[in-house]
């Protein structure tokens, strides 16, 4: 297997991801997955479509993450390596999907428009 790239988004969190055969290593911007998400629990989302194979031990990924917070980069990671594993094997796409990791979350934040406070936030009305 040669390396192969996939590209996943949330929000405005861009992970673009190499995986090539291996231990199970996953570097992140040259750290260390636990090094870059400390939390178990952001760790966990990473892992979710590895798990669901039970290749995590199969592969090493190498990461370039950018933009976005903490979560959205965990998830737009997630989609990522979602989608590399489908590239590898057709045939896992089912089991992924099921699970809703090879869907894109588009949600975006809202733009704010003019003359209010927030996107859909009104200033305060009081009648007197």
């Amino acid at each position: 297997m040669e390396m192969i790239n996939a590209l996943g988004r949330r929000k405005s969190a861009v992970a673009r991801i190499f995986v090539t055969e291996g231990t199970g290593k996953i570097t992140i911007n040259k750290r260390d997955l636990t090094e870059y998400f400390p939390s178990s629990i952001l760790q966990f989302v990473v892992k979710q479509p590895l798990n669901l194979l039970e290749v995590a031990e199969k592969y090493d990924i190498k990461v370039n993450l950018q933009g976005g917070g903490f979560t959205g980069q965990s998830q737009a990671l997630r989609l990522a390596i979602a989608r590399a594993l489908v590239k590898i094997n057709a045939e896992d796409k089912k089991a992924l999907r099921a699970e809703g990791f090879v869907t894109r979350d588009s949600r975006e934040v809202e733009r704010k428009k003019p003359g209010r406070p927030k996107a859909r936030r009104r200033f305060q009305f009081s009648k007197r």
